[in-house]
């Protein structure tokens, strides 16, 4: 003998799946039921009332330009593209929605030292590319400084001058070669960092200084207005006197 039972829960697992759950299953049912409607002009009101009735439901989307099209698009996909209605935005199909991006090409220029980056090649074959002058030097000296830096920053490891030159000349296919003899200063950036440093702590050695200066003139002031006070009391009971020794 079966057992009927009348008005059974309906589960999620047995409905059919969300095209877009921001806007819940009512606002999806209600343009299912306006995909049967065969009155068109019946249906171009349902269909700018549920516009209208998305809106409300998810207001983040006013923040964008393009609100309105963006919800007309919305109401297209939740339809699964069935919906025949006068839309006042290109009606997008499913092969514009669902379409997927281009595969995107990531750089493969291969790096010879890390610890540098990639844009240190760029600056070397800059340099190497420049005529002899004195500004040439002095930017390969920044080139060195940086690349001393970064080592530092990257390995915690200082290089030597000498391994900078060696560098450079790998780096740039043999075309900037230096050799310790020149007026090679690879610690600008170095000197900079040790300049900020003095001045930070020379504020702040000011500052503790001022503070304790403050600190003391207000001692200062306040045994003052102490002793001010007994010499103007008159009864003679406040008052020091020296010990005789």
């Amino acid at each position: 003998m079966k057992i009927q039972v009348e008005n059974m829960p309906e589960y999620n697992t047995a409905r059919g799946a969300m095209l877009i759950s921001e806007y819940g299953r009512n606002i999806q049912n209600m343009v299912a039921y306006a995909v049967t409607i065969q009155d068109r002009e019946k249906r171009n009101r349902i269909a700018h009332s549920l516009v209208q009735l998305m809106g409300m439901i998810n207001p983040g989307l006013k923040d964008t330009s393009d609100f309105k099209q963006k919800l007309w698009d919305h109401l297209f996909v939740i339809s699964d593209f069935k919906l025949d209605v006068d839309s006042p935005f290109p009606i997008p199909t499913r092969e514009s929605v669902y379409a997927k991006p281009d595969v995107m090409t990531y750089p493969q220029t291969p790096i010879r030292f890390r610890f540098y980056g990639k844009n240190i090649k760029m600056m070397i074959d800059r340099a190497a590319n420049m005529e002899e002058s004195p500004t040439k030097a002095g930017f390969i000296n920044l080139i060195g400084s940086f690349m001393k830096q970064s080592c530092k920053n990257w390995n915690e490891e200082q290089l030597s001058d000498e391994e900078i030159l060696s560098h450079l000349e790998l780096l740039s296919a043999g075309r900037i070669k230096i050799s310790t003899e020149d007026d090679v200063q690879f610690n600008a950036l170095q000197n900079q960092n040790q300049n900020r440093q003095g001045n930070r702590n020379f504020k702040q050695g000011g500052n503790n200084q001022n503070q304790n200066q403050n600190r003391s003139f207000g001692k200062n002031n306040q045994n003052r207005n102490f002793r001010k006070g007994n010499n103007n009391g008159g009864s003679g009971k406040f008052t020091f006197k020296k010990k005789n020794k």
